[in-house]
């Protein structure tokens, strides 16, 4: 376990809500440099809030973190975080878009929202790992993950400050993995193409 059984990986999209942070950046530190993919991370933000947390995470890593762009070309080895109060949705040519529609799961941006554009994009090439929260967003998303072929993860909720989100999610999707913050960052690292 905490290790990947195949390596199939263009994007990893993190999600996650109340206490979720706190594990981001305990995992930041150990994640490689020279990962074969892109890191989006989509967190429940308040609109106008948050400016510094790029550079919060930042601090964690050598890897490039940055708020995502619309039209922006996705890149490997760099760290994207989904602006506030809209939803990231991704294009056929592996570019970002943003859409103000109605929040869902009473979010904006949702995690459902993301994961299940990223679904259609990156199909068996996507990971998705949801993280601590409080309320139901990111099931639905894990589901059309799997239903396209990728890989469908949850912070082990026994570990997570606030519970509820990884446990909905893994009482109503059939998971990949469930995973100890210890084991994240090497699950992570072990989805890279490596020689």
């Amino acid at each position: 376990m905490a290790k990947s059984d195949s390596v199939n990986c263009d994007a990893l999209l993190i999600g996650g809500s109340a206490g979720s942070l706190e594990v981001i950046l305990k995992i930041l530190p150990d994640i490689f440099l020279d990962i074969t993919f892109a890191i989006i991370i989509i967190l429940h933000r308040k609109a106008g809030s948050d400016y510094l947390l790029a550079d919060l995470l930042s601090s964690k890593t050598r890897l490039e973190v940055k708020e995502a762009e619309e039209k922006e070309t996705i890149v490997n080895a760099t760290i994207y975080l989904a602006p506030p109060n809209y939803h990231l949705l991704f294009e056929r040519d592996r570019t970002f878009s943003f859409d103000a529609s109605e929040k869902v799961n009473f979010s904006r941006p949702s995690i459902d929202v993301s994961f299940q554009s990223a679904a259609e994009v990156y199909r068996e090439k996507l990971v998705c790992v949801l993280l601590s929260g409080a309320n139901a967003d990111g099931a639905e998303g894990l589901q059309w993950v799997k239903n396209y072929g990728g890989k469908a993860l949850v912070q082990d909720p026994g570990s997570a400050v606030m519970p509820f989100m990884p446990e909905f999610a893994r009482m109503n999707v059939q998971l990949d993995e469930i995973l100890l913050i210890e084991q994240m960052a090497a699950y992570i690292n072990s989805l890279s193409k490596r020689q």
